[in-house]
């Protein structure tokens, strides 16, 4: 028989906090830098915990260049040689500190990956990027990666639950991605019937992974800088970020001009578009498990990334959080979605 866990889960919609008492005076007076020591690489990490997400319409150097200028962080997508990754590294040494090198896990892959970091020593941060971080051979492909590079910061995923969480942890991961399914391109819910609702998987894993001295990266369904907050204030870590920087001059995807418009096409990494352009073609025994949009073209990603953080600022004035840091402890979260139902339902039946 199945099992079914009826516990209340929750998205980012679901929930909105409630404000405290504050003496903050104003939004400049916020501290957004953190400082995490990492639990298996003992590396520092020094910057504001927002990030691009490894998608190859986001995760840019292009994208890097403006992350790395305000302290942000850039998952690079893992489709560029190891000779762009020199010639990006060589006049950008400063921002290395903020940029992660993404890998899949077949043995092309990681061959890719040793060129890369031969190539590009600065670089201390390794992304492990699959569909299904459940699987046995991910976590030994953590574990081998682990092996080969002792002291690089490791980041894992996908996962959305807390046992996952401490056991990609064990097996030498630092950082672990949560989410399946909550991206704006991401099918996976549809196609598979598989996910958690992000607000309480990033709850849960964050209790998880803190136990164990890791951290968390709270990854898709954020689509307005009141979401970023809301993980932040569930627990995460960092927060990753790609539909929101989609469609700007440093990302990626073609620009598209229709009735005198401008567009930049977005899709998910898992879709029929990625997968025919870096494999030529979608294998007959998977299924898409992301779309291809057409966003409006929004200019320099720089606007974008500050009223991000201004939103960020705000949510802690509200709450009384002089830091980044006290933002999950000043965090209470109210219920909004069933009592809007109802509402909706005593006004359908007239009581």
């Amino acid at each position: 028989m199945p099992r079914i866990d009826t516990d209340v889960k929750l998205d980012f919609k679901d929930v909105l906090f409630r404000p405290k008492r504050s003496t903050i005076r104003s939004r400049s007076d916020v501290d957004l830098m953190r400082t995490y020591c990492f639990r298996n690489s003992k590396r520092i990490y020094d910057g504001i915990p927002v990030m691009a997400s490894n998608m190859d319409t986001v995760g840019t150097f292009q994208m890097a260049k403006v992350m790395g200028k305000h302290k942000l962080f850039t998952v690079v997508h893992k489709h560029y040689s190891a000779e762009a990754w020199k010639e990006f590294s060589e006049g950008n040494k400063d921002i290395l500190a903020h940029v992660a090198v993404s890998s899949g896990m077949r043995d092309d892959d990681f061959l890719k990956l040793k060129a890369i970091i031969e190539a590009v020593p600065e670089l201390t941060f390794i992304c492990l990027d699959v569909a299904n971080g459940y699987s046995e051979h991910f976590v030994a492909y953590v574990k081998k990666v682990r092996e080969h590079f002792p002291e690089h910061t490791i980041l894992a995923g996908n996962v959305v639950t807390g046992e996952m969480v401490e056991e990609l942890i064990l097996a030498g991961a630092d950082i672990i991605k949560v989410g399946i399914g909550p991206g704006s391109v991401c099918t996976t819910r549809k196609k598979t019937g598989v996910g958690y609702p992000q607000l309480s998987a990033v709850i849960e894993c964050a209790d998880a992974a803190h136990g164990l001295g890791g951290h968390i990266i709270s990854d898709g369904g954020c689509t307005c800088p009141g979401d970023v907050s809301k993980a932040f204030g569930a627990g995460a870590d960092f927060v990753m970020l790609g539909g929101m920087l989609a469609g700007h001059d440093e990302s990626g995807g073609e620009l598209i001009e229709k009735n005198g418009k401008k567009f930049k096409q977005f899709y998910g990494m898992a879709s029929a578009t990625a997968m025919k352009k870096y494999s030529g073609t979608l294998a007959e025994y998977r299924a898409s498990e992301g779309k291809t949009v057409e966003i409006t073209y929004r200019g320099p990603v720089e606007h974008t990334v500050l009223d991000i953080l201004g939103g960020v600022r705000s949510t802690c004035t509200y709450v009384g959080a002089s830091k980044l840091k006290e933002l999950s402890k000043r965090t209470t979260f109210i219920r909004v979605t069933q009592q809007i139902n109802e509402v909706f339902t005593a006004f359908q039946t007239g009581n």
